[in-house]
């Protein structure tokens, strides 16, 4: 977990690790590429939660076949009253044991959400969360900006069509601007469908060194979105499934996330450890 704690609830918890997902372009795989990697790491018995970031239209209850009772309008207007325990009657939550923060349901609502009140819901939803992954509006909107300035880690996700190369590297750009790149990691999704640009060339054209590659296997992800199951769960032994668990598999060995309450032994464990390297 990190180091940073939250208030809520009248205690001191540790915070949990906030990953934006966003992209220059539309259409690229970003949302559904949200929803799988929370399902992945919610098999690791971790709690997640996704917080729909595109408050107009947003789609992830759509990826993820949700009917939500409430939204983030709710949330906003009830802010005030609300700690981090009473935050969770307003998630949906998904059989994988993910948690969900939905977007409203009317796109003019989306003026109701103002900065304050969405810098105040992540650190209620990271005082209760091991990761939080926001799904958010496509661009550098200031509404996504906010999220990405909070944000631990950034995935900018892509693929190999050229306009969308050519826009990841405007947006790429203005976030190292923005003193934002070192925490920015490119995700090439569908990376073996046919293109005039190569994915072995994707790292020089965005000056990437080492990007995240998805392999393309659209009829499985379009009928995983079409149908509302994330392909992570029927569908884990395709190549588009490996993908996403390898990454889980990272994020989670990067953070040595403590998934259970440390044994006994492991203070003694650590003095042995600390004796050997003294």
């Amino acid at each position: 977990m990190n180091d940073t704690s939250v208030q809520g609830s009248g205690v001191s918890k540790k915070r949990g690790e906030m990953i934006a997902m966003c992209s220059a372009k539309g259409g690229v795989g970003k949302t559904v590429l949200a929803v799988n990697l929370a399902v992945a790491l919610a098999k690791n018995n971790i709690q997640v939660n996704v917080m729909d970031g595109s408050y107009q239209f947003g789609d992830v209850c759509m990826a993820m076949d949700l009917y939500p009772t409430f939204s983030i309008k709710d949330v906003v207007e009830q802010l005030s009253t609300l700690d981090d325990f009473a935050l969770t009657g307003f998630l949906v939550h998904h059989s994988s044991g993910v948690k969900v923060l939905p977007a409203p349901e009317r796109p003019e609502y989306a003026d109701l959400i103002l900065p304050p009140a969405v810098e105040r819901i992540c650190d209620l939803l990271l005082a209760r969360h091991d990761y939080m992954i926001v799904d958010t509006g496509v661009g550098l909107q200031e509404r996504s900006l906010q999220l990405i300035e909070k944000a631990d880690q950034v995935f900018v996700v892509t693929n190999l069509e050229m306009a969308t190369i050519k826009n990841t590297k405007m947006m790429l750009e203005t976030l190292e601007l923005l003193g934002l790149k070192n925490k920015v990691k490119v995700i090439v999704n569908r990376s073996t469908m046919e293109s005039v640009i190569q994915a072995s060339d994707v790292a020089d054209i965005l000056g990437e060194d080492t990007p995240i590659f998805i392999p393309n296997q659209f009829q499985i992800v379009s009928q995983s979105i079409n149908v509302g199951i994330p392909f992570v769960m029927n569908h884990g032994k395709t190549d588009v499934a490996k993908a996403i668990f390898k990454l889980a598999e990272q994020m989670i060995s990067r953070r040595e996330i403590t998934l259970f309450k440390p044994k006994a032994s492991s203070l003694l464990q650590s003095l042995f450890h600390k004796t050997k390297t003294t």
